[in-house]
């Protein structure tokens, strides 16, 4: 199955109550997928039909605030319609599911592939997890559910394919039995809180015990409604590599260790760091950089929101030169948003890697294994030479 095919049969073996969308390339076969599995009867789940993504979006939020399982998919334009909506999810703490079919914002108009949709909204109170195919895209939605749920988070989430290479790209899926994928996800836990009658009753919308969510906070009570929310972030770091390793129990499949992937790091003296698909493709230049005796290595980011600083000093703190490669671009910044990442977790190491960062692969253009080449060939030149002259290269680009 491709992998908008993988993330609607992992919605439909999670025991979701709604799904409202609103289609946009490249996510359209997720919704019409599982639309299908509403008209055959094979879910029970409230499909909604809305007319935006930002009516989608607010759907699933008050459908969560009531206490059910709700998911949604969008990608890029429909994303950025949704932006006022994301904070208030966040905000009310709904662990809504989100899958996000990575797509370039216009203008000009470009229905392909790249992180600007998603890194637009890296601010917006999200767990972002960014999949290399589509068994880790079914594998992650699953777990999505987990995490977002956690009463130690309770915030939501957004699974990341990228557009095409991932959402229409026929691959290999081992799917889980239904049964044990809603055993592993469970029935969704409320907290609970002391009623105007004086019981305790779950922290959801119910007529019998009426309540407000999301109401005005002044400046007196706001700050700290943000602060919980960045509690509710660090919690989640631990909570992701829980779910992880219980999920890797179930189906045998792991990816690193749920945040990020180290992969021929343990000597490397040259490394990339990138999110996503392309993770697959440098693997494959690392590999035969490795047969040819360079110790060239790769840093692949799954978990960017929250982002998981500890975990990457640490994987990073003996690599002597590193290229940062961003699939989106911070105009006007010193870099990509990766990038700044990067650099502030690199900033507190005693003895500081080069580093370089590499805009790519914009409205879906191709990267090539020899484009990768040529990023370690870069990096071999800066770590003999000690410097690094041009902090930010675009790869393959006509210029």
């Amino acid at each position: 199955m491709n992998g908008d095919e993988a993330v609607a049969y992992a919605v439909k073996q999670s025991d979701v109550d709604v799904v409202a969308a609103y289609p946009i390339t490249p996510q359209t076969i997720i919704v019409e997928r599982f639309s299908e599995y509403v008209a055959n009867g094979e879910v029970e789940t409230a499909f909604i039909c809305t007319e935006s993504e930002h009516s989608a979006m607010t759907a699933c939020l008050t459908a969560s605030l009531t206490g059910a399982r709700a998911f949604t998919a969008t990608a890029s334009a429909g994303l950025a319609l949704m932006h006022e909506m994301l904070f208030v999810t966040s905000g009310c703490r709904a662990p809504v599911v989100m899958a996000v079919a990575n797509r370039a914002l216009s203008a000009p108009l470009n229905i392909h592939g790249d992180h600007s949709d998603a890194m637009a909204q890296r601010d917006s109170g999200w767990i972002q997890i960014y999949a290399e195919n589509a068994q880790e895209v079914y594998d992650s939605v699953i777990q999505a559910f987990r995490i977002a749920e956690n009463p130690k988070v309770l915030l939501p989430a957004m699974v990341c394919l990228d557009g095409f290479i991932l959402s229409h790209s026929l691959e290999n899926v081992n799917v889980l039995p239904d049964d044990i994928v809603r055993e592993f996800v469970g029935v969704r836990q409320f907290p609970t809180v002391l009623t105007h009658e004086g019981k305790m009753t779950p922290l959801r919308l119910d007529p019998d015990y009426p309540m407000t969510l999301g109401p005005v906070a002044f400046p007196n009570y706001y700050f700290e409604v943000k602060r919980q929310q960045e509690e509710a972030m660090k919690n989640a770091l631990d909570v992701i590599r829980q779910v992880h390793d219980e999920y890797a129990k179930i189906s045998g499949r792991t990816y690193g260790n749920g945040l990020i992937e180290a992969y021929m790091l343990e000597d490397a003296e040259i490394a990339t760091v990138c999110l996503g698909s392309t993770a697959g493709t440098v693997k494959t230049v690392v590999d035969e950089l490795r047969a040819e005796g360079i110790k060239a290595g790769l840093l692949r980011i799954r978990t960017f929101r929250p982002f998981p600083a500890d975990d990457i000093s640490k994987a990073l703190q003996n690599v002597k030169a590193i290229a940062v490669m961003d699939r989106s671009m911070s105009f006007g910044g010193c870099g990509g948003p990766v990038f700044h990442e990067i650099r502030h977790v690199l900033y507190d190491l005693s003895q500081r890697p080069l580093i370089v960062n590499y805009i790519y692969g914009l409205g879906g253009r191709d990267t090539r294994p020899d484009q990768i080449r040529s990023v370690y060939e870069d990096l071999q030149k800066i770590l003999r030479e000690g410097r690094v002259e041009v902090p930010v290269k675009y790869l393959g680009l006509r210029e």
